[in-house]
């Protein structure tokens, strides 16, 4: 059985990590090389750099920091955030990045998928898929959940798949942010119906909620942010309590 990956997120705009970080003895909680480091210290198994710079500036800021992770930390990271082309991922893979994640230019232009996994292959290609539910149904929705689409989740999910994508990062826009669990059922039905990757992601509030979306929701990674940021919950003890509770972690 393959093992249960925990994945912390750090937002980055210009090179620094946003969104406070609560981690003691850090001299510079917006260091993300350090933050990185520490993460991958504490037994996290993947991570995962959202850029949110809006300027070229801020990108090429990235790509120093990207080479500066790679340098100092041995688990693989994927970078994600205004990805829109070939030239675009082999910069980011040559500065060292494991894996890189594209959401709205795969909306805009799904041949970009195709175009990723010919080119670097499918083991690279991370599609995330930020969705809500509307009248029932999960629709697929754009600019951190802001601009909906007329996409249906579990069928743009598998156009993903059949394009050529490695994995999905799934957030519900429901419970993101609410520390109530993962979107359980919905994650269920995407690993059921589709043969990569799936990785939770939004509602972690809990380590019983890390069991759930691995027991319930039949994720294959948990990806979060402020709870591991603030030190709600340690890495160590999320992954002793999936073993407790029979679940295959790296420890």
């Amino acid at each position: 059985m393959l093992t249960k990956r925990i994945i912390p997120c750090l937002d980055i705009k210009n090179g620094r990590t946003v969104k406070g970080v609560n981690f003691v003895n850090l001299i510079d909680a917006g260091d993300p090389v350090a933050l990185a480091k520490q993460y991958a210290e504490k037994g996290a198994d993947e991570l995962v750099f959202l850029d949110i710079s809006a300027t070229l500036e801020g990108r090429k800021t990235t790509l120093e920091m990207v080479l500066k992770v790679a340098e100092q930390v041995n688990i693989p990271f994927t970078v994600g955030g205004g990805i829109s082309s070939v030239e675009d991922v082999d910069l980011l893979l040559k500065s060292g990045a494991d894996k890189v994640s594209i959401n709205s230019s795969a909306v805009k232009r799904p041949e970009l998928i195709n175009e990723l996994a010919d080119k670097f292959g499918s083991q690279c290609v991370v599609v995330a898929i930020d969705a809500k539910q509307i009248d029932n149904q999960w629709i697929v929705h754009l600019a951190g959940g802001s601009i909906p689409t007329e996409l249906d989740l579990f069928e743009w999910a598998k156009e993903v798949e059949t394009r050529g994508a490695g994995e999905i990062l799934f957030t519900s826009m429901d419970h993101d942010g609410t520390k109530d669990g993962f979107a359980n059922e919905s994650l269920s039905k995407l690993s059921t119906t589709l043969n990569i990757p799936i990785i939770a992601s939004g509602g972690a509030g809990t380590i019983q909620h890390f069991v759930d979306t691995f027991q319930i929701g039949k994720s294959d990674a948990a990806l979060a942010a402020s709870v591991f940021h603030f030190g709600e919950i340690e890495i160590e003890d999320l992954k002793e309590a999936l073993k407790k509770n029979n679940i295959e972690v790296r420890i």
